[in-house]
C-alpha cells in the first residue's frame, strides 16, 4: 500500500493559472488525503477557486511561509509541494511518483523539468539544469520549490523552510533535508513549467540572477535580505 499524500501549494493571485492544475489532481489515479492551497492574500479569485474545488485553504506569505503552513496542516505521510502554474501532463503523475519515492526509501526528492511553450533557448536551459542538478547530486542538492515530494516526518524534523531566506529557499531546504535523509531524482515522472516569469522578467536578466545566487549559495551560503528582488506573484508589467 503506497503511503499517504498531500499536496501543498502556495498561491498569489493564482486565478488564471490554479483552475488547471486543480484539475490535473482530480484526475489522477492516485489520489491525494488532500490539497492545501497557503493564500498570500490574493486580490482575484484565487481563494474561491481553491475552495470550490474541494481544497483547504490557509492563510499563506512568501513562498516558505505558504509551504510551512500548508505543511502544518498535512495529514498525508508525504507532502508534494508543487506551484500552480506547473503543468502535469501524466494522469500517473503522483501514482508513479509516490512508487518510485517508496520503492527507493527515499526522504526528499525531484524530477526532471520540462518547459511549456517557450522557444530554443528555454529547453536549453531546462536541459542544462536537468543535467547540472543531477551531476551536483546530494553534494549540493537542487530541489526546485514547485516540484519537492519529502516525509512529512522529514519535514517536521528539519523545522521546514527557512523564512528568513528571501531567494532560493527551496535549494537551502533540500540542503537540510538531504543531510537528514536521502535526497533523489525521481526517474518516472517529469514535471512542465511555462515561461511566463522569463516573458515577463526577462530570459537574460533572469539568467545572471541565478547564476549570480548559485555562486552565492556556493560560496557564501543562504541568500537573506532582498538582495536578487525577488517578487512572490506574476502580475504582468502594465
Amino acid at each position: 500500500m503506497l503511503p499517504t499524500l498531500s499536496v501543498v501549494i502556495p498561491t498569489k493571485n493564482e486565478e488564471r493559472y490554479l483552475p488547471a492544475v486543480l484539475e490535473a489532481l482530480r484526475r489522477q489515479t492516485f489520489q491525494p488525503k488532500e490539497i492545501i492551497v497557503a493564500d498570500a492574500w490574493s486580490s482575484d479569485d484565487t481563494r474561491s477557486i481553491a475552495e470550490h474545488a474541494g481544497a483547504i485553504v490557509v492563510d499563506g506569505g512568501l513562498p516558505s511561509v505558504g509551504r510551512n503552513r500548508g505543511a502544518a496542516k498535512a495529514t498525508g505521510e508525504l507532502i508534494f509541494f508543487l506551484d500552480a502554474d506547473v503543468i502535469i501532463r501524466d494522469d500517473r503523475f503522483l501514482e508513479n511518483a509516490v512508487t518510485e519515492f517508496a520503492q527507493r526509501n527515499l526522504g526528499i526528492a525531484t524530477c526532471n523539468l520540462g518547459v511549456i511553450e517557450g522557444n530554443a533557448y528555454d529547453v536549453l536551459v531546462h536541459h542544462f539544469y536537468n543535467f547540472y542538478a543531477r551531476l551536483l547530486g546530494s553534494w549540493h542538492p537542487h530541489a526546485p520549490g514547485f516540484c519537492i515530494l519529502v516525509k512529512r516526518s522529514v519535514h517536521e524534523q528539519v523545522g521546514g523552510f527557512d523564512e528568513s531566506i528571501m531567494f532560493c529557499e527551496d535549494h537551502e531546504y533540500a540542503g537540510r533535508t538531504a543531510k537528514a535523509s536521502s535526497f533523489g531524482f525521481l526517474d518516472s515522472v517529469k514535471i512542465f513549467v511555462t515561461t511566463r516569469r522569463q516573458e515577463r522578467d526577462g530570459r537574460w536578466s533572469m539568467g545572471i540572477k541565478y547564476v549570480l545566487a548559485e555562486f552565492h549559495l556556493i560560496f557564501i551560503g543562504p541568500i537573506r535580505g532582498d538582495k536578487f528582488k525577488y517578487g512572490f506573484g506574476y502580475d504582468e508589467k502594465k
